[in-house]
């Protein structure tokens, strides 16, 4: 134990009680006297014992009544009795009670700081256990859920991690749960108190990327209309956390990585120097090493930025995980819904085990909240789900009343106006939905359209410079 122990000498002989004391001073830790059994019972009532020594015969109470105060009020308190020849047959009733040994008087010093140190290390022993055994069977870790040994270890790492000032890289694919697993870091740090500031490296266009990380002042471009502090600043004393950096510009690749060394930077359009104390936490669901390889990613930076690798496992890998996380959803859905689904029968569970879930948590969000919204019921059923988990289930023609049914075209049937148009003209009219939808917002869009922001971004582009 490595904290001060608290320790309880009840002994009604003052020379006795004051040897004992003498004895185990070698301990690190207070050592308080009680001459009386309600003295003793007092001070359980307010103290938590490491150990005590309890006197089987004392004036007021006898021993036995202040071994039952203290396993009431302290199970794990290490009790150990002392009493004297021709009562070793109660003292061994004691140990039926709760005592943990017991010690024939007179005690000599040897004897005492054996049997004390044989308990204390078998305690200590079974805290460590206790502890190890929590921290492999964690089914649940900040925003995880999941107990699978591949997850066991990403709560590992994050414990162990946590508490450095290391940048720690996170790898996995889209929809594992990189930005969780960020603020899971950030909330177990001495930080955590501090602000978690995310930035998606995706979602921003690179003209404005420098200015997201590190602010600008007045008229540094055109539209900045006033000063703005960036996700540096504003991170500073806490946590930063750049999610998809490996799609970050190179320019600003090395504006970053002097940044990371100096903890400097000028804000946009300045000449004044700013210094912020701020945790770097990036994520990426390509593989870094190649980007290196590849000329699209600084190797400075990433040996710079990969100094913890954290990798989430995809969802495919986690086994019993899938149901435990699709349950823990729906009771979450159904209840924000106002929908009374509790569970899943058992083919359903099985169909999710199976299914190799390529967009991860993510995809098995959408499946859910897809379910709840579209069904009633307290179980979900086959046929409550949704392509392309139903596979053959024969689903209803329609569910919804606004659900408008799909043209079918008979053999032989003139069409006034083609109904296949070419595909990119698809695509565009969906993004474009999708966007106006969302009221321009193209992270949003980008979310229910389950690709990444930088692909509409792209796809945008081409569009202006070919109408242009």
């Amino acid at each position: 134990m490595e904290r001060d122990l608290n320790i309880l000498v009840v002994e009604d002989a003052a020379p006795i009680a004051n040897q004992y004391r003498y004895f185990l001073k070698y301990l690190k830790g207070n050592i308080c006297l009680a001459a009386t059994g309600a003295e003793a019972v007092s001070w359980v009532e307010s103290h938590k014992p490491d150990l005590v020594l309890l006197d089987l015969k004392l004036p007021d109470i006898d021993g036995q009544e202040v071994l039952g105060q203290i396993k009431q009020h302290h199970e794990d308190a290490i009790v150990i009795i002392t009493t004297g020849h021709g009562s070793v047959d109660v003292a061994v009733d004691m140990m039926r009670m709760g005592a943990d040994d017991f010690l024939e008087k007179p005690v000599s010093a040897d004897r005492l700081r054996t049997t004390v140190n044989n308990h204390l290390d078998r305690a200590s022993l079974k805290t460590q256990l206790n502890t190890l055994k929590a921290s492999c069977n964690r089914e649940q870790f900040h925003g995880f859920i999941g107990k699978s040994m591949v997850m066991q270890t990403v709560y590992r790492i994050i414990d162990c991690a946590a508490a450095s000032q290391a940048s720690i890289f996170i790898t996995g694919e889209s929809g594992t749960g990189k930005e969780v697993c960020a603020e899971a870091i950030h909330s177990q740090s001495p930080r955590r108190d501090n602000p978690f500031i995310a930035i998606n490296c995706a979602a921003i266009p690179k003209d404005l990327m420098e200015s997201e990380i590190f602010g600008h002042i007045k008229g540094a471009f055109t539209g900045a209309s006033s000063e703005r502090k960036g996700a540096a600043q504003l991170a500073d004393g806490g946590t930063l956390f750049l999610d998809e950096v490996c799609e970050m510009d190179t320019e600003l690749q090395k504006k970053l990585l002097r940044f990371l060394q100096t903890g400097r930077f000028h804000r946009v359009g300045s000449s004044q120097e700013q210094q912020v104390d701020v945790r770097i936490l990036c994520a990426t669901n390509r593989e870094p090493l190649t980007e290196v390889q590849q000329g699209r990613f600084r190797e400075d930076l990433y040996y710079r930025l990969h100094v913890v690798p954290v990798h989430l496992p995809p969802l495919r890998e986690r086994g019993s995980d899938i149901v435990a996380i699709a349950r823990e959803l729906l009771v979450k859905y159904a209840h924000e819904d106002g929908k009374t689904f509790q569970q899943f029968s058992e083919e359903v569970e099985s169909i999710l085990r199976r299914y190799p879930w390529p967009g991860n948590v993510r995809e098995l969000q959408n499946v859910i909240r897809n379910i709840v919204v579209l069904n009633n019921g307290d179980t979900v059923l086959p046929e409550h789900l949704p392509a392309p988990l139903n596979g053959s289930v024969d689903r209803p023609a329609q569910r919804c009343a606004d659900i408008t049914p799909i043209q079918t075209i008979n053999p032989g049937q003139a069409l006034e106006e083609p109904l296949i148009r070419p595909l990119a003209e698809v695509e565009k009219n969906v993004i474009e939905q999708a966007i106006a939808h969302c009221e321009g917002n193209i992270q949003k869009a980008a979310n229910l359209l389950e690709v990444s922001p930088s692909t509409i971004y792209r796809k945008k582009q081409s569009w202006d410079e070919a109408a242009g």
